[in-house]
């Protein structure tokens, strides 16, 4: 049931380049806590743009859920440690539980792979290579903020799994040659 009092998008409270976190506190919207799950929601954004495209089933199965994870990836950044959400270590697994399924199924690497191929599997190197910069951040803020330490672990985790998504959607495998 939807409120009869509609809320606007528009605060005017981070019009002083402010913005507020999970418990009131403001901080500005340059700091390390904002990029950090800014990071990660521009690839929850970029993950999305991943599930517009024709994808196998399992694929679109588990970054569905990686959105989900994500999310909640964004509010764990933006809160206080006190927050109950959290990503937690079975959120890890079930990453890890990807990995290991997409591995089973691809050919072994014997040289580095260049990010092209199929449009769905460039946009997951995008996606990729966003996380990284989200892990980067957040590794960063945690050398002096609190960071739950899962957190850290999923964004290396969901690099990995991004990874292997994109070449398991792929045409074609391009290998860099030297």
């Amino acid at each position: 049931m939807y409120n009869s009092c509609p809320i606007s998008v528009t605060t005017r409270t981070g019009d002083d380049g402010t913005t507020g976190l999970f418990g009131g506190q403001r901080i500005s919207k340059a700091s390390e806590r904002i990029h950090s799950y800014g990071d990660t929601d521009e690839l929850n954004a970029v993950v999305g743009l991943v599930l517009c495209e024709e994808i196998p089933p399992v694929i679109c199965n588990q970054l569905s859920e990686l959105q989900s994870l994500l999310f909640t990836l964004g509010a764990d950044l933006a809160a206080p440690v006190s927050s109950s959400v959290r990503i937690t270590p079975e959120d890890v697994h079930v990453v890890e539980r990807w990995i290991s399924e997409l591995e089973s199924q691809l050919p072994s690497l014997r040289n580095f792979v260049l990010p092209r191929g199929s449009r769905s599997a460039c946009l997951l190197h995008q996606a990729r290579t966003i996380c990284r910069r989200a892990e980067r951040c957040a590794v960063d803020l945690s050398k002096r903020e609190t960071v739950n330490p899962h957190a850290l672990v999923f964004l290396n985790r969901a690099s990995d799994y991004l990874f292997l998504a994109a070449r398991y959607v792929n045409d074609e495998e391009v290998e860099w040659k030297q």
